[in-house]
C-alpha cells in the first residue's frame, strides 16, 4: 500500500487550502418565498450549517465531473463553464435547495460566485458552484450573501469539517477524509468532503464530492484520474436507484507538495490515482451505509465474471434490487433474490454455475451451490445478517473479472423520510 490514511483528515489538509461553514438558514428562506404569498412572517435561520466556502491561497489546476442525468442544476452548467479553462481557486455550496428547475437558476448558481469572489478575494470565473436540497424551488440569494460574509476572515485549516457538515442534507454523519502519499520524494497530501444519503444512483462521481491536494499535477490529469477512480468507487454506489439532478465531483490541485508536476500517465499518475481511488472507495462505503433510513451497508462482491464490466453490471444489479435490501432488512437469507438479480441484470452469465454466500462479522454462510439453493442452518444465516454490514458473495465460473458494489437496506424510515422531505 503506497498511501496512508490521515486520522481526523479533511479538504484543508493539503497545503494552501481553508474552508468554513456557517448557519445562513437557505431551507427557512427558500419555504419562506412561499410563505409569504400567504403574508406569512419569514422563517429564522434553523441553526444548521448550510454554507461552505473553500479557498486556496493560489489559483489551482481542477477537473470536476457531473451527473448524467438530463435534468441538472444550473450549478453544473456554471462550473463546467468556469473549468474550461481547467483553474480553480475557490467553492462554494449551499445546502437545502438544489437550485434545479428554476428559470433564474443559471444567474443565480453566477450570483453565488460573484459572492465568493467578492469574500475571498478572487476571479469570479474561478469559484466553483454546487448546491443541494429541495428541487424546483427558487433559491434565495439573500442568505447566502448574508453567510459568505459572515464567513469573511474566518475560514481555517480546522473549518474544513464545518464544511463537511454544511453540505449534508438528510445525512446522519459527515464525510471527510484525507490520505498521504509520497511523490518523487515529496510528500502529497489528498482531502476532501463528501454528502449523500438520498437520491443516490451515481453515474459520474457522487452527490456532491469536494477535493483538494498539495500534488501538482496538471488539470487533464486530474480529470482522468477523477473518472478512473470514480468508475470503480463511488458509480458503484447506490441508495434507490435515483440519479441526481446535482452530482459534482470536483478536484483542486495547488502544487504546492513540490513534486514534478504530474503532465501524463506515469508512475507518479497511477501512485496518485491508486490513493485517490482508495479515498473514493472509503467514501462510497460512507454514503451506502448513510443512506436514508439504512441500518446496514450491504456490499455485492461478484468474482468469476466474463470480464470486469460484466462484474460490474452483476453486483450493481444485485445491491440495487428492492426485494434484495428488503430481504436484508429483515435479515433473511433469500438467494432467489439474488439469482433474480442476476438473472435480469442483461450480463453474459452461466447461471448454472452461481455461488451465493452470505458473510459478516458473525461468520459466512453458503446458501446456493450451480444456481440452485441449498438446504443450510437459518439460525447461523439470521445471526450472520442481523449485522450492520453485509457482504454478499457471488461466484461465477465464466472468467476472472470482479467488482463490488455498495448499498444499503431499504427500511420503513426510508418511506417515511422522503414522504414528506419537502415540507
Amino acid at each position: 500500500m503506497n498511501y496512508t490514511f490521515i486520522e481526523n483528515g479533511s479538504v484543508t489538509s493539503p497545503l494552501g487550502f481553508i474552508a468554513g461553514g456557517t448557519a445562513a438558514g437557505v431551507k427557512a428562506y427558500t419555504n419562506a418565498t412561499q410563505a409569504a404569498l400567504k403574508n406569512e412572517p419569514l422563517l429564522p435561520a434553523n441553526g444548521k450549517r448550510d454554507l461552505a466556502l473553500i479557498y486556496c491561497e493560489k489559483p489551482c489546476a481542477a477537473a470536476a465531473i457531473f451527473t448524467k442525468n438530463l435534468v441538472k442544476s444550473d450549478t453544473i452548467y456554471v462550473t463546467r463553464k468556469h473549468l474550461e479553462n481547467g483553474v480553480a481557486q475557490a467553492v462554494i455550496v449551499n445546502s437545502g435547495n438544489a437550485n434545479a428547475c428554476n428559470p433564474d437558476g443559471y444567474e443565480k448558481a453566477e450570483k453565488m460566485c460573484a459572492i465568493a469572489a467578492e469574500v475571498l478575494g478572487v476571479n469570479a470565473d474561478d469559484v466553483i458552484v454546487a448546491s443541494t436540497g429541495v428541487i424546483g424551488q427558487a433559491l434565495p440569494i439573500e442568505p447566502i450573501e448574508k453567510g459568505a460574509n459572515a464567513l469573511k476572515g474566518k475560514l481555517s485549516k480546522e473549518g474544513g469539517t464545518d464544511a463537511a457538515e454544511a453540505i449534508m442534507t438528510t445525512d446522519t454523519v459527515k464525510k471527510e477524509w484525507a490520505v498521504q502519499l509520497t511523490l518523487g520524494g515529496k510528500t502529497v497530501t489528498i482531502g476532501g468532503i463528501a454528502k449523500g444519503s438520498g437520491m443516490i444512483h451515481i453515474n459520474m462521481g457522487t452527490t456532491l464530492s469536494f477535493v483538494t491536494t498539495d500534488a501538482a499535477i496538471s488539470a487533464k490529469m486530474l480529470k482522468a484520474a477523477l473518472i478512473e477512480a470514480a468508475d470503480v468507487s463511488y458509480n458503484m454506489v447506490s441508495v434507490d436507484g435515483d440519479t441526481s439532478t446535482n452530482d459534482t465531483l470536483a478536484i483542486m490541485a495547488s502544487g504546492l507538495a513540490g513534486n514534478e508536476e504530474i503532465t501524463e500517465k506515469n508512475a507518479d499518475y497511477a501512485l496518485f490515482t491508486e490513493a485517490l481511488t482508495a479515498a473514493f472507495r472509503q467514501v462510497a462505503r460512507k454514503l451506502a451505509a448513510d443512506g436514508e433510513g439504512a441500518t446496514k451497508l450491504v456490499i455485492g462482491k461478484v468474482k468469476g465474471a466474463k470480464d470486469e464490466a460484466t462484474a460490474k453490471t452483476i453486483a450493481k444489479s444485485v445491491i440495487c434490487s428492492s426485494l434484495v435490501k428488503a430481504a436484508m432488512f429483515g435479515a433473511d437469507a433469500n438467494c432467489g433474490r439474488i439469482l433474480c438479480a442476476i438473472g435480469y441484470s442483461g450480463a453474459e452469465v452461466d447461471v448454472k454455475k452461481i455461488d451465493v454466500s452470505y458473510k459478516s462479522a458473525k461468520g459466512e454462510i453458503l446458501v446456493c451451490r450451480d444456481g440452485m439453493g441449498l438446504a443450510f442452518d437459518e439460525d447461523k444465516a439470521k445471526e450472520i445478517l442481523l449485522e450492520n454490514e453485509i457482504d454478499i458473495l457471488i461466484q461465477l465460473g465464466d472468467g476472472a473479472g470482479e467488482a463490488e458494489a455498495y448499498g444499503c437496506d431499504l427500511t420503513y424510515d426510508y418511506v417515511k423520510i422522503n414522504g414528506d422531505y419537502r415540507t
